[in-house]
């Protein structure tokens, strides 16, 4: 999806038809969509070819793009859960592992990278009477192990993220459950690379009450942020700059109606001793 949303940038920039791009690769302009949409996989010679049409002449670029065109052809670890991963997920998967920042406002849930392993299975759980043991646990091992990349050694991505009140009040699990997660998020709040924001019940109103919102950021400085944004049965995948920064404005204006981020521990440890 990065390397499709960038090839379809140069090519606007350069002021290309998607027909001229599918002529320059010897295919059709449904191709060039496909590709932009990052709906098939890259031939190392096609990017190279459309690089070369959009006028991409520095080395440093081409190459860049050209092994994250190939990178885009290897499967990741997580490809191996497929059973259990739903296609509009599949894509998020990988933009997690490549972010470099990622900034999520969560209203229902504690967010997925900070979950316990029993609060993970309740919420897996909740209102799905069709899915067996083994598929619930078989997405509990996913969701565990999407959080290694918060504790890697190298270069584990910024995690900062507000979660309504109303999502730690709400006794998903039991209290038990509730508990542990709670205690988890008070240590996983102490880590250098994640930051915890909590908005009060008592903010009322504001403009991030319509669902979840998560926008990721990568270290490359050509591609693209995205901001995903997870519906019941599937996801929008936004990437526009226009979208984007509408987006990132909303996420600043909730940090700052939320409580700072050093009183997330005292009103977690509140939290704890109500339940």
């Amino acid at each position: 999806m990065l390397v499709g949303a960038q090839l379809r940038r140069l090519r606007e920039a350069r002021g290309v038809t998607r027909e001229e791009a599918g002529n320059a690769i010897r295919a059709s302009h449904s191709k060039i969509s496909r590709l932009e949409l990052g709906r098939t996989s890259f031939k190392r010679r096609d990017v190279a070819d459309l690089l070369t049409l959009y006028g991409v002449t520095d080395d440093a670029e081409r190459a860049t793009l050209l092994s994250l065109a190939e990178q885009a052809g290897v499967p990741g670890w997580w490809q191996a859960y497929g059973d259990v991963v739903p296609g509009w997920f599949d894509a998020y998967l990988g933009l997690e592992q490549a972010a470099c920042v990622i900034r999520s406002y969560e209203v229902q849930f504690v967010p997925g990278l900070l979950q316990t392993e029993e609060y993970a299975r309740a919420v897996i759980q909740l209102g799905r009477r069709d899915v067996t043991g083994p598929e619930v646990e078989r997405r509990v091992a996913l969701r565990m192990r999407r959080q290694e990349l918060l504790h890697r050694r190298s270069n584990p991505p910024k995690l900062w993220t507000v979660i309504d009140e109303t999502a730690l009040r709400r006794l998903i699990g039991g209290p038990a459950t509730m508990r542990a997660q709670i205690e988890h998020l008070i240590r996983v709040s102490e880590l250098p690379q994640v930051t915890v924001q909590i908005m009060p019940l008592c903010a009322g109103a504001h403009p991030g009450a319509a669902g979840p919102i998560t926008i990721l950021r990568f270290p490359e400085g050509e591609l693209p942020d995205v901001v995903y944004l997870e519906q019941l049965a599937g996801a929008l995948y936004l990437d526009k700059p226009a979208e984007t920064e509408r987006y990132w404005h909303l996420m600043n204006r909730l940090d700052i109606e939320a409580e700072q981020p050093g009183a997330a521990a005292a009103t977690l440890r509140r939290i704890l001793k109500e339940i």
